[in-house]
């Protein structure tokens, strides 16, 4: 029998509702977003922050902020290719043990090098574990702590690393950053309210325990895995095999492995063959064309590794030389444009593609709003991109 084919507009369609991007279809809270979308990507701190005011109507910076700090209910957690996303506490397991754990191995042992090859310490690994439980123990007793203030409770994370010693890029960077890393890898601890506002990156840290009765639940990793899959493939799918493994981040035998336990169809798209959910094949009603701009990063833009369905020929001035999108323009589920804040804090776009009159008359709706809405703070992308540069001058 022929396998299903789901075009290119269908997979925009469900783009628009599903990732809460039409206005008929919203999300309530940045919680519901994140769940719907596997997590908001956080790797810049403000994309959080961005990602939910284009999918919330009415959320504000400290609706946010609540969210994550004051009555948490989103955690920012490794996950998928290493990376930083915002997730409900129903997904930190799923991240922790599908993602986050198998990173430890090797960050562990290329620190036991650091420290051996350095002399700054004769067995590594003992130093490692003293060290790391020190760091827990003042965490706990703090309730929430800087790198700066662990650095005084635990005199090892004072320690500095060189790297590329006589080289231009050479440098030294402080133990403490890879400590942490390892420990929040490891599901010890986990990034707090940070030291400044809602734009900072500088994260105080905290313990999972003090934050989710009983810490993250242990789940195994291969389970977790599989539901990782399911939850993107609900939101995201159709998906190729590339999308899988690129956006996961796993070997390609994880990524079988995890397909393994899950109910799939096969399907036919313009990137090739693709899987949904079993049963996920009925069409998606259309909306009205609806524009939004997302944010540097946006886990959507993200979302594929195939992504000529909607993003067509506009990698070159939106994507930087390692593939991490700039600031985004959307008409009708595809990405025609980029946008950038300017100092003054104008927001500042370009449409790379005709959209007509009346797609043109609710970009412009959409940057005014996004400009009222970022009032005197300034966002700068971490990793900037050609277009958003050229445009925020």
């Amino acid at each position: 029998m022929a396998k299903a084919r789901i075009s290119m507009e269908e997979r925009r369609r469900r783009l628009m509702r599903r990732h809460h991007l039409h206005p008929d279809h919203p999300a309530a809270s940045a919680t519901e977003a994140a769940t719907r979308l596997v997590g908001l990507h956080s790797s810049d701190p403000t994309t959080v922050f961005l990602s939910a005011r284009a999918r919330v109507p009415g959320i504000t910076v400290s609706d946010v902020e609540r969210e994550l700090y004051d009555r948490p209910s989103l955690f920012r957690v490794l996950g998928m290719r290493r990376t930083l996303f915002a997730v409900p506490a129903g997904q930190m397991p799923l991240l922790r043990h599908g993602c986050a754990l198998k990173l430890a191995p090797a960050e562990r042992k290329r620190l036991v090098g650091y420290l051996e090859g350095q002399n700054l310490a004769q067995d590594g690994e003992a130093w490692i574990r003293r060290v790391s439980d020190a760091t827990v123990n003042a965490i706990a007793r703090r309730g929430e702590a800087a790198a700066m203030e662990l650095r005084e409770d635990v005199p090892e994370l004072k320690l500095t690393l060189d790297f590329g010693k006589g080289k231009k890029w050479g440098g030294k960077v402080g133990v403490s950053t890879r400590v942490l890393f390892l420990l929040a890898c490891e599901g010890r601890i986990i990034r707090a309210r940070p030291r400044g506002t809602w734009i900072s990156g500088q994260y105080r840290w905290t313990s999972p325990a003090g934050l989710i009765p009983g810490g993250i639940p242990d789940l195994d990793p291969t389970e977790a895995r599989a539901k990782i899959l399911e939850l993107w493939l609900r939101t995201y799918g159709p998906g190729t095999m590339a999308d899988l493994k690129w956006w996961s981040g796993w070997p390609l035998r994880d990524v079988r492995a995890a397909m393994g336990s899950l109910d799939l169809s096969e399907v036919e798209t313009d990137e090739g063959p693709a899987f949904v959910v079993a049963g996920d094949l009925g069409p998606t009603p259309p909306s009205a064309p609806r524009a939004a701009l997302l944010p540097s990063l946006d886990s959507t833009v993200m979302g594929w590794r195939d992504r000529g369905w909607y993003l067509g020929d506009h990698a070159g001035p939106l994507y930087d030389r390692n593939g991490n999108a700039g600031p985004t323009v959307w008409w009708d589920g595809r990405v025609v444009g980029g946008w950038a804040q300017t100092r003054a804090g104008h927001i500042s776009y370009r449409l790379l593609e005709d959209v007509g009159e009346e797609g043109e008359a609710d970009v412009a709706r959409m940057a005014a709003r996004l400009e009222e809405w970022m009032g005197p703070t300034r966002v700068t992308p971490r990793f900037r991109t050609p277009l958003e540069k050229e445009l925020a001058g």
